[in-house]
């Protein structure tokens, strides 16, 4: 057993307007949640070239744009349920959507699908991507999937455009992913298990030995966003216990940052700077940040 490691509490950076918070209105993506009229459920917070964060609200269809001063800007909003999101090279966004599958945004433009489906069977539920340094992403297929129905799915997309591979099947609850600095490993958060998985990538594209490379424990929900450092730090943010932890290489425990707010800390993103987390709190709808020690 790890002994506790030291504490820090976030503090909060911005949070949703009140102008953006929806009143009188619910919507399906609240299925099996308690608050049917939720103003908001922040997630995908990443940052774009311009040093401006981006992050979804899953329930009503909408992408924020938030500046260095913490301004809010509604940047889109269409019909869909967008999660997690990552920004190409190029610019471009590319959005997670639980309900339309992969989209993406041009830059000034609007959100459009571009993979709705696989072998003309739809997804399950996108819930998060990362993009390898060639171009290619990476994203899990979670829906309603659990110990119970371990039918998740890992994808990986080719150059962003092509050929679709599914890189690994039967996995209870697939969420937040990430690639190690020299991407020979994926550690992904397996939420209803409570654990961060570690799979080797050959060079085929292929996967093998996965393991359970950090179990946690507690929590109304489990690991779900996922976040490294250039020293190969993860970050995990742990939904339901308002938590983020912060594990060394070796998936031994550094430091516990807490929540001043609510529970749903569901993700988070480095910022420019390389050592501060900005950590989406989805039930006050704010934005948290801890700025980490230097790496030993």
């Amino acid at each position: 057993m790890y002994a506790a490691p030291p504490e820090m509490e976030m503090e909060v950076w911005t949070e949703v307007p009140q102008e953006h918070r929806v009143a009188g209105r619910t919507s399906d993506w609240f299925f099996g949640k308690d608050d049917q009229r939720a103003h908001s459920f922040l997630e995908g917070p990443a940052f774009d070239r311009e040093g401006h964060l981006w992050v979804t609200d899953i329930p009503f269809g909408r992408l924020f744009r938030i500046s260095p001063a913490g301004a809010w800007t509604l940047a889109a909003e269409y019909d869909g349920e967008p999660n997690g999101l990552a920004f190409h090279a190029d610019g471009r966004a590319f959005i997670a959507d639980h309900k339309c599958g992969l989209v993406a945004m041009a830059p000034g433009g609007v959100p459009a699908p571009i993979l709705s489906r696989v072998r003309r069977e739809g997804f399950r539920g996108l819930n998060d991507l990362v993009f390898a340094r060639n171009g290619d992403l990476y994203f899990t297929d979670q829906g309603q999937s659990g110990l119970q129905d371990p039918s998740g799915r890992l994808y990986r997309l080719r150059g962003a455009e092509g050929p679709l591979e599914c890189v690994l099947d039967r996995i209870p609850s697939p969420n937040g992913l990430v690639l190690t600095p020299d991407e020979r490993h994926m550690l992904l958060a397996v939420t209803r298990a409570n654990q961060i998985w570690r799979l080797p990538l050959h060079p085929d594209g292929s996967t093998s030995k996965v393991a359970a490379f950090i179990q946690l424990s507690g929590g109304l929900s489990g690991p779900d966003g996922l976040a490294m450092d250039a020293a190969g730090r993860l970050a995990v943010a742990h939904c339901g216990l308002g938590t983020v932890w912060i594990f060394d290489r070796l998936g031994q425990p550094l430091l516990r940052l807490r929540s001043p707010r609510g529970l749903s800390t569901t993700n988070l993103c480095f910022g420019p700077d390389g050592r501060t987390l900005y950590v989406t709190e989805s039930d006050s709808g704010a934005v948290l940040r801890a700025t980490l020690p230097a790496a030993q």
